[in-house]
């Protein structure tokens, strides 16, 4: 017993559903829609990102470095899991889509792609050195592959999306609590 059954009759049953789960590529400005969309809806964000650094104390860029992609992806899903249970507004980092289990997760919530181009994308990331996914010879060609491999995914899970490109933060809230009226 934690306690909390005391205070909540529903602790340890009752589940949270996320008002609106943010995916999308690298860049694309899902941190800043997410904060954004919670403040409107007066909601917490939670960021499955941010999950990974509060448990590591270390960036996600070093934690995917450390362990490498497929133990990266599997403490990933396990904060996606912990996240959607909270509920709120939920970010997600732009690879979480590739792991099966997370797709099946996302399949029962309301999931906007924040989408941005690909020339976009590789201008917002060009320099960003905390983005270890990101690093190649040549990343713009890596920008373009990983966005033609999500593709599918983002489209797969996604319920509506959103383009960032030349709009600024508050038009792609608006147009996302748009969409969050009709359901």
């Amino acid at each position: 017993m934690t306690g909390l059954e005391d205070l909540n009759p529903y602790a340890g049953t009752y589940r949270t559903q996320p008002k609106a789960v943010l995916v999308g590529p690298p860049g694309a400005g899902k941190s800043t829609i997410g904060r954004r969309l919670a403040r409107a809806l007066a909601l917490p964000l939670v960021d499955s990102d941010q999950l990974i650094e509060e448990e590591t104390g270390t960036s996600c860029g070093e934690v995917f470095l450390s362990l490498g992609e497929p133990a990266f992806r599997e403490l990933e899903a396990r904060h996606v899991a912990e996240a959607l249970e909270i509920g709120g507004v939920v970010s997600l980092g732009g690879g979480a889509v590739l792991t099966d289990s997370t797709r099946e997760l996302l399949s029962h919530h309301d999931v906007v792609w924040v989408d941005v181009s690909v020339e976009e994308g590789i201008r917002r990331t060009a320099h960003e050195t905390t983005r270890p996914v990101l690093a190649a010879d040549d990343p713009a060609e890596h920008y373009r592959t990983l966005i033609k491999d999500r593709t599918p995914l983002y489209r797969e899970v996604a319920g509506y999306r959103t383009r960032t490109d030349g709009r600024t933060p508050q038009q792609v809230v608006a147009d996302i609590l748009g969409y969050l009226d009709t359901l």
